[in-house]
């Protein structure tokens, strides 16, 4: 992920509805979750939600399809662990964060030392 994909990504995240979908979105899993649902759930007329999630669309963060009368949005998991890498990676020292996959699991797992401590919380 380059800087302005991750600019583009924080910019769809930054407003309200759109994160609170988005987190739903994660939480629901691959399957995803029904835009009836989410706009219920949200308290959020349809056509708000709609102009939203086609914001997380655009920035490549929800992908959606058909099923039936439905429209199913799911997070891209893919795209969520390439803006996590892209801020550990950059905003933290690789000797401070490290990403390995769990081979188990196949989830990512992101371990990181005090690299945001500040010398007032290390005196606490």
């Amino acid at each position: 992920m380059d800087i302005q994909e991750a600019i583009i990504a924080f910019d769809a995240l930054s407003q309200e509805t759109r994160l609170r979908a988005f987190r739903l979105l994660v939480k629901a899993g691959p399957e995803g979750m029904a835009a009836g649902v989410l706009s219920e759930t949200l308290n959020t007329p349809h056509n708000t939600l709609s102009f939203h999630l086609n914001h997380l669309s655009n920035a490549g963060l929800v992908s959606s399809k058909k099923a039936g009368r439905s429209v199913i949005y799911s997070a891209r998991f893919d795209a969520m662990n390439e803006l996590i890498s892209f801020m550990v990676k950059d905003c933290c020292g690789a000797e401070q964060a490290s990403i390995h996959e769990d081979k188990a699991t196949g989830c990512s797992i992101i371990e990181l030392s005090n690299c945001c401590e500040t010398p007032e919380i290390k005196k606490q």
